[in-house]
Protein backbone atom coordinates (compact mmCIF):
# COMPACT_ATOMS: atom_id res chain seq x y z
CA UNK A 1 0.00 0.00 0.00
CA UNK A 2 1.95 3.17 -1.33
CA UNK A 3 0.58 6.14 0.45
CA UNK A 4 0.12 9.46 -1.94
CA UNK A 5 0.33 12.88 -0.49
CA UNK A 6 -1.26 16.09 -1.84
CA UNK A 7 0.20 19.44 -2.16
CA UNK A 8 -1.12 21.85 0.73
CA UNK A 9 -4.13 21.65 1.64
CA UNK A 10 -6.00 25.09 2.40
CA UNK A 11 -9.28 25.21 0.98
CA UNK A 12 -11.45 22.00 0.47
CA UNK A 13 -14.83 21.83 -1.03
CA UNK A 14 -17.58 19.02 0.05
CA UNK A 15 -21.09 18.43 -1.80
CA UNK A 16 -23.88 16.39 -0.93
CA UNK A 17 -27.46 15.95 -2.04
CA UNK A 18 -29.41 15.66 1.26
CA UNK A 19 -28.36 16.30 4.88
CA UNK A 20 -26.09 14.15 6.73
CA UNK A 21 -24.31 12.61 3.29
CA UNK A 22 -21.03 14.44 3.82
CA UNK A 23 -21.07 13.23 7.38
CA UNK A 24 -21.82 9.50 6.95
CA UNK A 25 -19.18 9.35 3.55
CA UNK A 26 -16.26 11.27 4.45
CA UNK A 27 -17.00 12.68 8.60
CA UNK A 28 -13.49 10.75 9.14
CA UNK A 29 -12.19 12.19 6.35
CA UNK A 30 -12.80 15.82 7.51
CA UNK A 31 -12.18 15.39 11.25
CA UNK A 32 -8.41 13.98 10.59
CA UNK A 33 -8.10 17.14 7.97
CA UNK A 34 -9.55 19.95 10.25
CA UNK A 35 -7.76 18.08 13.28
CA UNK A 36 -4.40 18.24 11.08
CA UNK A 37 -4.77 22.15 9.55
CA UNK A 38 -6.58 24.71 11.85
CA UNK A 39 -7.83 27.23 9.74
CA UNK A 40 -9.00 25.07 6.56
CA UNK A 41 -11.52 26.64 4.18
CA UNK A 42 -14.75 24.41 4.20
CA UNK A 43 -16.77 25.34 1.46
CA UNK A 44 -19.74 22.84 1.17
CA UNK A 45 -22.99 22.42 -0.47
CA UNK A 46 -25.95 20.96 0.30
CA UNK A 47 -28.66 20.77 -2.61
CA UNK A 48 -31.85 19.64 -0.16
CA UNK A 49 -33.52 20.71 3.30
CA UNK A 50 -33.05 23.82 3.58
CA UNK A 51 -35.60 25.83 6.07
CA UNK A 52 -36.34 22.89 7.67
CA UNK A 53 -34.88 20.88 10.75
CA UNK A 54 -32.54 18.76 8.20
CA UNK A 55 -30.79 22.16 7.53
CA UNK A 56 -30.60 23.12 11.35
CA UNK A 57 -29.27 19.49 12.35
CA UNK A 58 -26.30 19.96 9.05
CA UNK A 59 -25.24 23.00 10.54
CA UNK A 60 -24.61 21.61 14.09
CA UNK A 61 -23.19 18.88 12.76
CA UNK A 62 -21.07 20.30 10.11
CA UNK A 63 -19.72 22.53 12.72
CA UNK A 64 -18.29 19.63 14.72
CA UNK A 65 -17.31 17.80 12.12
CA UNK A 66 -15.11 20.33 10.75
CA UNK A 67 -13.04 21.83 14.40
CA UNK A 68 -11.29 24.97 13.83
CA UNK A 69 -12.09 25.32 10.01
CA UNK A 70 -13.95 28.46 8.51
CA UNK A 71 -16.49 26.56 7.57
CA UNK A 72 -18.97 28.05 5.01
CA UNK A 73 -22.56 25.87 4.31
CA UNK A 74 -25.10 26.17 1.81
CA UNK A 75 -28.40 24.04 2.07
CA UNK A 76 -30.58 24.27 -1.03
CA UNK A 77 -34.01 23.58 -1.06
CA UNK A 78 -34.36 20.72 -3.92
CA UNK A 79 -36.94 18.52 -3.18
CA UNK A 80 -35.49 15.07 -1.92
CA UNK A 81 -35.28 12.20 -4.27
CA UNK A 82 -35.95 14.56 -7.41
CA UNK A 83 -32.74 15.65 -8.79
CA UNK A 84 -32.80 14.79 -12.24
CA UNK A 85 -36.22 17.01 -12.70
CA UNK A 86 -34.32 19.97 -10.64
CA UNK A 87 -31.34 19.52 -12.97
CA UNK A 88 -31.01 22.82 -13.88
CA UNK A 89 -31.07 24.09 -10.50
CA UNK A 90 -28.74 21.45 -9.38
CA UNK A 91 -26.10 22.70 -11.83
CA UNK A 92 -26.84 25.93 -11.01
CA UNK A 93 -25.76 25.50 -7.18
CA UNK A 94 -22.45 23.80 -8.02
CA UNK A 95 -21.22 26.33 -10.30
CA UNK A 96 -22.04 28.85 -7.75
CA UNK A 97 -19.99 26.77 -5.51
CA UNK A 98 -17.06 26.80 -8.04
CA UNK A 99 -17.36 30.55 -8.31
CA UNK A 100 -16.50 31.14 -4.62
CA UNK A 101 -12.90 29.61 -5.36
CA UNK A 102 -10.97 27.01 -6.41
CA UNK A 103 -10.62 23.99 -3.56
CA UNK A 104 -7.35 21.92 -3.29
CA UNK A 105 -9.46 18.84 -2.57
CA UNK A 106 -13.65 17.97 -3.38
CA UNK A 107 -15.34 15.01 -1.61
CA UNK A 108 -18.43 14.69 -3.28
CA UNK A 109 -20.99 11.47 -4.03
CA UNK A 110 -19.42 9.11 -6.85
CA UNK A 111 -21.08 7.66 -10.16
CA UNK A 112 -21.91 4.39 -9.13
CA UNK A 113 -23.78 5.41 -6.21
CA UNK A 114 -27.53 3.56 -7.03
CA UNK A 115 -29.27 6.72 -5.22
CA UNK A 116 -30.16 9.16 -8.09
CA UNK A 117 -29.72 12.34 -6.35
CA UNK A 118 -26.14 10.76 -5.38
CA UNK A 119 -25.50 9.45 -9.23
CA UNK A 120 -26.42 12.99 -10.67
CA UNK A 121 -24.22 15.72 -8.34
CA UNK A 122 -21.37 12.88 -9.02
CA UNK A 123 -22.44 13.76 -13.03
CA UNK A 124 -22.66 17.38 -11.88
CA UNK A 125 -19.41 18.58 -10.17
CA UNK A 126 -16.76 17.45 -13.23
CA UNK A 127 -18.63 19.75 -15.78
CA UNK A 128 -17.71 22.77 -13.01
CA UNK A 129 -14.72 20.93 -11.27
CA UNK A 130 -12.36 20.13 -14.41
CA UNK A 131 -8.80 19.99 -13.28
CA UNK A 132 -9.49 19.22 -9.26
CA UNK A 133 -8.51 16.49 -7.33
CA UNK A 134 -13.04 14.76 -6.49
CA UNK A 135 -13.14 11.95 -4.13
CA UNK A 136 -16.38 10.04 -4.70
CA UNK A 137 -17.39 9.19 -0.93
CA UNK A 138 -19.78 5.72 -0.03
CA UNK A 139 -22.51 5.33 1.88
CA UNK A 140 -24.15 2.11 2.90
CA UNK A 141 -28.01 1.63 1.96
CA UNK A 142 -30.15 -1.03 1.01
CA UNK A 143 -29.77 -0.78 -2.68
CA UNK A 144 -26.29 -3.01 -2.27
CA UNK A 145 -24.21 -0.84 -4.44
CA UNK A 146 -21.55 -0.68 -2.15
CA UNK A 147 -18.29 -1.54 -5.01
CA UNK A 148 -14.55 -1.78 -4.95
CA UNK A 149 -12.97 1.42 -3.70
CA UNK A 150 -9.31 2.54 -5.09
CA UNK A 151 -8.46 5.15 -2.79
CA UNK A 152 -8.55 4.37 1.08
CA UNK A 153 -8.10 7.68 4.65
CA UNK A 154 -6.82 5.34 7.37
CA UNK A 155 -9.23 6.71 10.18
CA UNK A 156 -7.04 6.39 14.07
CA UNK A 157 -9.57 4.77 16.12
CA UNK A 158 -10.60 7.48 17.85
CA UNK A 159 -11.74 9.37 14.58
CA UNK A 160 -13.66 6.48 13.85
CA UNK A 161 -15.38 6.52 17.11
CA UNK A 162 -15.68 10.28 17.15
CA UNK A 163 -17.38 10.26 13.52
CA UNK A 164 -20.15 7.64 14.90
CA UNK A 165 -20.32 9.61 18.09
CA UNK A 166 -21.35 12.64 15.94
CA UNK A 167 -23.76 10.99 13.66
CA UNK A 168 -26.02 9.60 16.33
CA UNK A 169 -25.68 12.86 18.42
CA UNK A 170 -26.31 15.47 15.39
CA UNK A 171 -28.91 13.82 13.60
CA UNK A 172 -31.93 12.65 15.86
CA UNK A 173 -33.99 12.45 12.56
CA UNK A 174 -32.56 9.15 10.99
CA UNK A 175 -32.47 7.50 13.94
CA UNK A 176 -34.84 5.84 12.99
CA UNK A 177 -33.51 4.03 9.86
CA UNK A 178 -32.58 0.67 10.02
CA UNK A 179 -29.56 1.56 8.69
CA UNK A 180 -28.64 4.18 11.09
CA UNK A 181 -27.06 3.00 13.50
CA UNK A 182 -23.29 1.72 15.03
CA UNK A 183 -22.87 -1.33 13.64
CA UNK A 184 -23.47 -0.10 10.41
CA UNK A 185 -20.90 2.87 10.58
CA UNK A 186 -18.13 1.15 12.48
CA UNK A 187 -18.45 -2.18 10.54
CA UNK A 188 -17.62 -0.41 7.32
CA UNK A 189 -14.99 1.41 8.34
CA UNK A 190 -13.42 -1.63 9.95
CA UNK A 191 -14.11 -3.46 6.81
CA UNK A 192 -12.47 -0.56 5.03
CA UNK A 193 -9.42 -0.48 6.96
CA UNK A 194 -8.33 -3.58 6.66
CA UNK A 195 -8.65 -3.32 2.87
CA UNK A 196 -5.38 -1.08 3.35
CA UNK A 197 -4.12 -2.25 6.26
CA UNK A 198 -5.56 -0.04 9.37
CA UNK A 199 -8.15 -0.47 11.25
CA UNK A 200 -10.47 1.58 10.25
CA UNK A 201 -10.62 3.67 7.17
CA UNK A 202 -13.15 5.61 4.65
CA UNK A 203 -13.05 5.01 1.12
CA UNK A 204 -13.31 6.88 -2.06
CA UNK A 205 -13.81 6.83 -5.90
CA UNK A 206 -11.56 8.44 -7.85
CA UNK A 207 -12.77 9.18 -12.11
CA UNK A 208 -9.17 10.86 -13.13
CA UNK A 209 -6.61 10.97 -11.26
CA UNK A 210 -2.86 13.06 -12.76
CA UNK A 211 0.25 12.37 -11.20
CA UNK A 212 3.18 14.47 -11.07
CA UNK A 213 6.66 12.63 -10.31
CA UNK A 214 8.75 15.05 -11.56
CA UNK A 215 8.81 16.90 -7.85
Amino acid sequence: MIALRPGPLTRIAALAAHCDDIAIGAGGTLLTICAARPGLRVDALVLSGGGTEREEEERAALAAFCPGADLRLTVGKLPDGRLPAHWEEAKAAVEELRACGDPDLLLAPNRADAHQDHRGLAELVPTAFRNHLALGYEIAKWDADLGRPSIYQPLADEMAEEKVALLLRHYPSQRHRPWYDREAFLGLARLRGIECHARYAEAFHVTKLTLDLEN
